[in-house]
């Protein structure tokens, strides 16, 4: 038997009238039953304030919460304040829980100690709405499953669906909660988890519906741009232990575009080695006064960590393949750089 608000669900919203009914009925279907929802109204005019107020006359679970300030980052720290529960569990206005979410990652929490969030697999929505950019993006964030393939891969994009998360309330608190600036606010907590320690896990089980249309905050907001994006990977990877330990740093893409993102990086004190391309015609550039070698002459610098800022389709796998012809473990001799 499930105790009494043995779970928090941290749903903030603003004008969601129109998806709103539909993901409480999600809610509601859930197979585990110890919850509370915090739903917190950022400012909604669009009668959504009055459609939660209603669901939460019929079920003394909601709890309807004005947003002190403005925006979702204090709507989250709000809410992560007045939890009374030290799991929570994230959701969205706009997207489906499947019945067994709740269940299944509450479960994996009880039975895991050591794990500090949990997430799941997700499927994109409306299926006929998604183009192949994000369809991919789901495919490689679903593939992310353990923990050492998360932390790997943690700079290539985010990993973790936001609303698709379950977490120790405490560890989340004890971090900060939510950073509020010009940058995702999902993608830095799970950088600042992982950089502090925390352990992550997701469940091989489709649980959420996310769905995906032009108004999403993440396709509006310039917190969520590639530029953002970019400066919050590079601070990361400044910090990042594995790059501090004075290994010969070599960057595999010397075109334009990685020369620029990788700035952001050399900017914090680091120096390349060199830089690896397979276009013939820069063999023998310098960039910040480093050489442009080919892939097989980056095999005859010793102990050299790498990281591959080529995001180009298919160059991933096919770099990837290249380094452990070399001998180099994922995570441990390179990273792979979105």
């Amino acid at each position: 038997m499930d105790s009494e608000k043995s779970l928090s669900i941290l749903l903030p919203f603003r004008d969601a009238a129109n998806t709103l009914a539909e993901c409480f009925q999600s809610i509601a279907r859930q197979t585990f039953g110890g919850f509370e929802i915090i739903a917190i109204d950022d400012h909604s005019t669009d009668g959504s304030t009055e459609l939660v107020r209603k669901l939460a006359r019929s079920d003394d679970r909601i709890r309807l919460i004005p947003n002190k300030e403005q925006g979702l980052v204090p709507a989250l720290n709000l809410g992560l304040k007045l939890a009374h529960s030290s799991l929570v569990a994230r959701m969205d206005a706009d997207d489906l829980m499947h019945p067994q979410r709740l269940r299944m990652q509450y479960d994996y929490l009880q039975q895991h100690p050591r794990c500090d969030l949990v997430s799941c697999q997700v499927r994109g929505i409306p299926e006929d709405g998604i183009g192949a950019g994000y369809t991919a993006y789901l495919q490689w964030q679903n593939s992310c499953l353990n923990h050492q393939d998360i932390a790997n891969e943690i700079y290539w994009e985010s990993p973790l669906a936001h609303p698709s998360v379950m977490f120790r309330k405490d560890v989340v608190l004890k971090l900060g909660g939510y950073g509020d600036g010009m940058f995702p606010e999902d993608y830095d907590l799970w950088l600042r988890m992982i950089q502090a320690g925390c352990l992550f896990h997701k469940l091989d089980s489709v649980l959420l519906d996310w769905r995906d249309h032009g108004l999403r905050a993440s396709r509006t907001q310039d917190r969520y741009s590639r530029s953002a994006f970019d400066r919050l990977r590079a601070k990361f990877l400044a910090q990042d232990p594995r790059l501090q330990q004075g290994r010969p740093l070599v960057i595999w893409g010397a075109g334009l575009k990685t020369r620029k993102r990788t700035r952001l990086l050399l900017e914090c004190g680091y120096t390349a080695t060199a830089w690896v391309d397979i276009d013939p015609r820069k063999m023998g550039n310098r960039i910040a006064d480093a050489p442009v070698i080919s892939p097989e002459a980056a095999k005859d610098i010793a102990d050299a960590f790498v990281l591959s800022y080529v995001t180009n389709h298919g160059a991933k796998e096919l770099i990837t393949r290249q380094l452990q012809a070399m001998g180099m473990e994922r995570g441990q001799d390179y990273l792979m750089v979105g």
